[in-house]
């Protein structure tokens, strides 16, 4: 693999990221410096350190940005989790970033997995 852009798990993440700053357009500008901001920052957290990962000299160093990535993907979970109780997004747009974060984290924990058996 020549690029970082190759990984679907990081197309994934960007598409999920994008998906972030169109919903957060809606949110209440008071959330501008607030959650909006956050949720966007876990959001774009998540391809930038598997990029950043993927760039670094040994398998360990990647293992451990992707671990970053994850945990930051976890972020974004608690905070749409956060925003559906608030009512500032619907169940279905909930449901369907859920469902896309759950792919995310899914992949992250196999490459995480892969990296860490052959390193």
């Amino acid at each position: 693999m020549k690029s970082y852009r190759e990984l679907i798990v990081w197309q994934k993440g960007v598409e999920l990221s994008v998906s972030i700053y169109a919903l957060t357009q809606s949110f209440p500008k008071e959330e501008t410096f607030g959650l909006s901001s956050q949720i966007r920052r876990s959001a774009i957290s998540i391809p930038s350190n598997i990029a950043e990962g993927f760039g670094r000299s040994s398998q360990t160093d990647f293992a451990r940005f992707l671990k970053i990535a994850s945990g930051s993907l976890y972020e974004l979970q608690t905070q749409l989790e956060i925003c559906r109780r608030i009512k500032y997004i619907s169940d279905e747009q909930f449901e369907e970033l859920w469902d896309l974060s759950i792919e995310i984290e899914k992949m992250l924990s196999s490459l995480i997995s892969k990296i860490q058996r052959y390193k």
